[in-house]
Protein backbone atom coordinates (compact mmCIF):
# COMPACT_ATOMS: atom_id res chain seq x y z
CA UNK A 1 0.00 0.00 0.00
CA UNK A 2 1.10 2.97 -1.16
CA UNK A 3 2.02 6.08 1.63
CA UNK A 4 -0.90 8.26 2.05
CA UNK A 5 0.35 11.07 3.87
CA UNK A 6 -0.33 14.31 2.06
CA UNK A 7 2.49 16.52 1.36
CA UNK A 8 3.59 19.71 -0.97
CA UNK A 9 4.67 17.62 -3.80
CA UNK A 10 1.93 14.37 -3.78
CA UNK A 11 -0.23 17.46 -4.15
CA UNK A 12 1.53 19.32 -7.30
CA UNK A 13 -0.52 18.49 -10.06
CA UNK A 14 0.87 21.22 -12.68
CA UNK A 15 4.71 21.22 -12.74
CA UNK A 16 5.62 24.11 -15.37
CA UNK A 17 4.75 27.01 -17.44
CA UNK A 18 6.84 26.01 -20.62
CA UNK A 19 5.04 26.24 -23.59
CA UNK A 20 3.91 23.10 -25.22
CA UNK A 21 3.13 22.35 -28.84
CA UNK A 22 -0.07 20.87 -30.18
CA UNK A 23 1.53 17.74 -30.30
CA UNK A 24 2.47 17.42 -26.90
CA UNK A 25 -0.44 19.25 -25.61
CA UNK A 26 -2.44 15.87 -25.10
CA UNK A 27 0.09 14.15 -23.22
CA UNK A 28 0.70 17.02 -21.22
CA UNK A 29 -2.66 16.50 -20.43
CA UNK A 30 -2.67 13.41 -19.35
CA UNK A 31 0.02 13.94 -17.06
CA UNK A 32 -1.31 16.60 -15.57
CA UNK A 33 -5.17 14.18 -15.17
CA UNK A 34 -3.11 11.81 -13.55
CA UNK A 35 -1.37 13.64 -10.68
CA UNK A 36 -4.46 15.21 -10.40
CA UNK A 37 -6.42 11.74 -9.40
CA UNK A 38 -3.16 10.58 -7.60
CA UNK A 39 -3.58 13.69 -5.28
CA UNK A 40 -7.88 13.32 -5.56
CA UNK A 41 -6.87 9.87 -3.99
CA UNK A 42 -4.37 10.75 -1.24
CA UNK A 43 -6.63 13.51 -0.43
CA UNK A 44 -9.61 11.17 -0.08
CA UNK A 45 -8.08 8.71 1.90
CA UNK A 46 -6.45 11.40 4.51
CA UNK A 47 -10.56 12.79 4.58
CA UNK A 48 -11.55 9.13 5.19
CA UNK A 49 -8.57 8.59 7.97
CA UNK A 50 -10.66 12.13 9.65
CA UNK A 51 -13.60 10.81 9.47
CA UNK A 52 -12.77 7.53 11.02
CA UNK A 53 -11.29 9.54 14.12
CA UNK A 54 -13.60 11.93 14.91
CA UNK A 55 -16.10 9.15 14.93
CA UNK A 56 -13.46 7.35 17.24
CA UNK A 57 -13.45 10.59 19.49
CA UNK A 58 -17.45 10.45 19.18
CA UNK A 59 -17.98 7.35 20.50
CA UNK A 60 -15.21 8.07 22.99
CA UNK A 61 -16.95 11.12 24.10
CA UNK A 62 -19.84 8.97 24.77
CA UNK A 63 -18.53 6.21 26.76
CA UNK A 64 -16.90 9.12 28.79
CA UNK A 65 -20.19 10.60 29.43
CA UNK A 66 -21.58 7.76 30.37
CA UNK A 67 -19.22 6.97 32.80
CA UNK A 68 -18.90 10.45 34.19
CA UNK A 69 -23.12 10.19 35.15
CA UNK A 70 -22.08 6.63 37.05
CA UNK A 71 -19.19 8.75 38.84
CA UNK A 72 -21.63 11.64 39.93
CA UNK A 73 -24.49 9.29 40.67
CA UNK A 74 -21.95 7.73 42.75
CA UNK A 75 -20.96 10.31 44.39
CA UNK A 76 -24.46 11.99 44.87
CA UNK A 77 -25.24 8.92 46.90
CA UNK A 78 -21.43 8.99 48.95
CA UNK A 79 -22.44 12.40 50.02
CA UNK A 80 -25.58 11.37 51.14
CA UNK A 81 -24.04 8.56 53.19
CA UNK A 82 -21.39 10.78 54.67
CA UNK A 83 -24.21 13.56 55.80
CA UNK A 84 -25.76 10.87 57.47
CA UNK A 85 -22.85 9.05 59.33
CA UNK A 86 -22.28 13.05 60.24
CA UNK A 87 -25.30 13.60 61.42
CA UNK A 88 -25.74 10.38 63.50
CA UNK A 89 -22.11 10.82 65.20
CA UNK A 90 -23.90 14.30 66.00
CA UNK A 91 -26.42 12.64 67.69
CA UNK A 92 -24.82 10.18 69.05
CA UNK A 93 -22.17 12.54 71.10
CA UNK A 94 -25.25 14.73 71.80
CA UNK A 95 -26.89 11.87 73.32
CA UNK A 96 -23.63 10.46 75.02
CA UNK A 97 -22.78 13.82 76.48
CA UNK A 98 -26.65 14.10 78.24
CA UNK A 99 -26.10 10.66 79.76
CA UNK A 100 -22.82 11.45 81.00
CA UNK A 101 -24.43 14.72 82.40
CA UNK A 102 -27.02 12.59 83.51
CA UNK A 103 -24.76 10.02 85.35
CA UNK A 104 -22.87 12.73 87.18
CA UNK A 105 -25.82 14.11 88.67
CA UNK A 106 -26.71 10.99 89.70
CA UNK A 107 -23.67 10.54 91.44
CA UNK A 108 -23.45 13.99 92.91
CA UNK A 109 -20.82 14.94 90.78
CA UNK A 110 -21.75 18.17 89.31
Amino acid sequence: MQDMRLTNEKMMTFDGHEKVGTFKAAEKLMQFGEKQNAANEVLAANVNDLIKRVCALEDQQLRNDEVMKKIAGELSGFKKELDRIRLTEKLNSGAIERLDNAMRLAQGDL
